[in-house]
């Protein structure tokens, strides 16, 4: 199962990363995490400011019922295809049990401390007692046997079992002396329910599909990987066995680290690097600092994950969301770590946003070992982990050629003004969503034409019916529709460089014909900021089929037998449709602004076409989904510019965007 030589970490580890080497190279390692176990005066000079909010909600919910996710509530995955009623209460005790882990290390010995002990007693034997740690969406016990209950004789190594299996690690880490006196016989308990569920799973199976074994490496893989570390590191007494474990997460790491590009593009977007690459560069850490930096982290391919998201921004909150992905970013999203790295590799730009980013607290959400760091570095080595708050970098341009995606920002350093992203790409990406050649318009930092982005998980989600949600459809995201047609899914159904952007010329002209089983070259869409005039254009072109194009049934593509083609945008905040060749998006709406003077004094995009050249249609979306209604207010609007095609199926199409006054 070993990784071909010549990969990242085979070619800078080599024998060290062997179990034999690795059992040296571990031995004493719990002593060099820097996340130091309860007692450390460090716990004591945590800011109660950075306490207050987990502090407020875990003494409401102490002495309280746990949350307690049923049979029924997993099994309706497998009835109604809902996932969030399971997953649900599975995070809400995890994070309960969070939260009384960080007030039981930052409570003085004796009487104060005991009660929070005997929360986190509870909430771990909790989790011991759990049916299963997979969530029900991974499980295959259906497709398997029918069944709708877990079958504990053959349990399921998913991300979830990972994240359980972390966080017992981190907890018995930070509080194993502490428990081993309130509650003897619990951490023996840990350990024989981790090794069950988690780690003869994974020692014995090599079919998990997150193994990469197959060639397609996704977010699965340093996500559990690094888990892995973490519960062998605190969890397995037995050496041969921590090395072993180790030495097949270090492999498992390794074809994930093979799979980045040189340009450090993550294809399922922002959301997903942080429990993507994100998750590689926490594993990594980790292994730098069990073996003393045996294992050095300081990788080539490191540096340009590190500055993946500040690439992606837009402004404030929002950045370029493609596949599965919110346009905003969560607020428990573990900035700390990243600073850390940047800092380390001296990348100044990727340090300053990540300490714009750093919020005052933690979230509960972000999991257990990334509030123990977020905490304890930030109090021991404050200069490590806070920096100095400073302005956004607002790099002015970003081509990442191995996802055809560009960002350009009309003036470095700043939001005011206009951003243009756009991207080519393919349908067989991860988490994909039928966006090639898709745009992005933001003004003044808030994005005004969008990518609708994450709606709730369901059954359906990353099954056979995916494209029959909207937010995956190519009719719903800033594409053209030749014959009303949908785009069709799959790798072959991609766009073409016909123009590579550069910073100077942000231009990225694509042929897009592929995307829908068409020609490459009949149709032609190029994207373009002009920072002189301040204005973006997006002009189509097409040269399409005579009598229009029958369905393939090889592919996922659609048509409606018509004589006219559809461009579609999708905006966010209030849309007027004004006289021929006019319409206006103003952010008023959107969750941030309010119907006061402030929305008044944001600045909208000013949208021009030629009069004549098409008629356009006006769809709401109202958006009855938590997820996507917590990002874009009640509605989505959605503008197809319905063009006729004329003798020769030829035809063209330009849409401007300004800044409004």
């Amino acid at each position: 199962m070993a990784t071909p030589p010549g990969t990242p970490l085979a070619s800078a580890w080599g024998n060290h990363a062997r179990p034999n080497e690795l059992r040296r190279a571990l031995d004493g390692a719990q002593s060099r995490i820097p996340v130091r176990p309860a007692g450390h005066p460090a716990w004591r000079r945590v800011a109660a400011t950075r306490l207050a909010a987990l502090q407020r909600q875990a003494t409401q919910e102490r002495g309280t019922a746990w949350p307690q996710p049923l049979v029924s509530h997993y099994a309706r995955y497998f009835r109604d295809g809902n996932r969030t009623a399971y997953e649900g209460l599975v995070a809400a005790r995890q994070q309960r049990l969070t939260r009384a882990v960080v007030m039981a290390l930052a409570a003085a010995d004796g009487g104060e401390a005991e009660p929070w002990l005997d929360e986190v007693v509870d909430g771990a034997y909790l989790l011991c007692e759990q049916s299963s740690w997979s969530w029900a969406a991974h499980d295959d016990v259906f497709r398997r046997s029918g069944d709708v209950v877990p079958d504990q004789g053959r349990p399921f190594l998913d991300l979830g079992a990972g994240e359980v299996a972390a966080q017992l690690a981190w907890l018995d880490h930070v509080l194993g002396a502490r428990l081993d006196s309130r509650a003897p016989g619990l951490r023996r308990r840990l350990r024989e329910e981790t090794r069950q569920r988690v780690i003869e799973p994974f020692l014995d199976r090599l079919d998990w599909h997150w193994l990469g074994l197959d060639g397609d490496v996704h977010n699965w893989n340093p996500w559990i990987h690094s888990n892995l570390i973490a519960g062998a590191l605190f969890l397995l007494d037995d050496p041969r066995l921590q090395a072993r474990v180790v030495a097949r997460c270090i492999e498992g790491l390794d074809r994930f680290l093979a799979s980045i590009p040189a340009d450090g593009a993550i294809d399922e977007g922002f959301a997903y690097w942080w429990n993507g690459a994100g998750r590689a560069l926490e594993g990594l850490a980790l292994l730098e600092d069990a073996t003393g930096g045996v294992l050095g982290a300081g990788l080539p391919v490191v540096r340009e994950l590190v500055a993946f998201p500040h690439r992606m921004h837009i402004g404030g909150p929002w950045f370029l969301n493609v596949a599965d992905g919110p346009a905003r970013a969560a607020a428990s999203l573990p900035w700390d770590m990243l600073h850390r790295w940047a800092v380390r590799l001296g990348d100044d730009d990727a340090a300053r946003h990540a300490a714009s980013m750093l919020a005052g607290a933690p979230d509960a959400a972000a999991g257990l070992g990334r509030v123990l760091h977020s905490l304890f570095l930030g109090a021991s080595a404050p200069e490590r982990v806070q920096g100095v708050k400073d302005t956004f970098p607002l790099v002015p341009f970003t081509y990442l050629p191995s996802v055809q995606i560009m960002v350009a920002r009309e003036t470095a350093g700043t939001t005011r003004g206009l951003l243009l992203a756009a991207k080519g790409g393919h349908n067989g990406e991860h988490h994909n969503h039928r966006d090639v050649g898709s745009v992005v318009v933001a003004v003044d930092g808030t994005p005004l034409l969008v990518d609708a982005g994450q709606p709730t998980y369901t059954a359906k989600t990353f099954g056979p019916d995916r494209y029959d949600i909207r937010a995956m459809q190519s009719t719903w995201h800033n594409v053209p529709a030749p014959f009303g047609m949908e785009q069709g899914t799959g790798s072959g159904f991609a766009a073409e460089i016909l123009e590579a952007p550069t910073a100077e010329h942000p231009c990225l002209r694509l042929a897009l014909g592929a995307a829908y089983g068409l020609q490459p070259h009949q149709w032609i869409r190029t994207s373009a900021l002009d920072r002189a005039t301040g204005r973006v254009t997006i002009a189509d072109h097409w040269d399409l089929p005579a009598g229009g194009h029958g369905e393939d049934q090889h592919t996922a593509v659609k048509h409606r037998p018509a004589s006219d083609v559809d461009i579609t945008f999708l905006a966010a905040g209030t849309v007027r449709v004004g006289p021929a060749g006019i319409a206006d998006i103003h952010p008023a709406g959107l969750p941030g602004t309010d119907s006061g003077g402030a929305a008044a004094s944001l600045r909208g995009a000013a949208l021009r076409w030629e009069p004549g050249t098409a008629v356009v249609l006006v769809d709401e979306w109202h958006l009855d989904d938590p997820l996507l209604s917590s990002v874009w207010g009640p509605k989505l609007t959605r503008l197809r510019f319905r063009a006729p095609i004329l003798s020769g199926a030829a035809g063209a199409f330009t849409l401007t965007v300004e800044a409004t006054p």
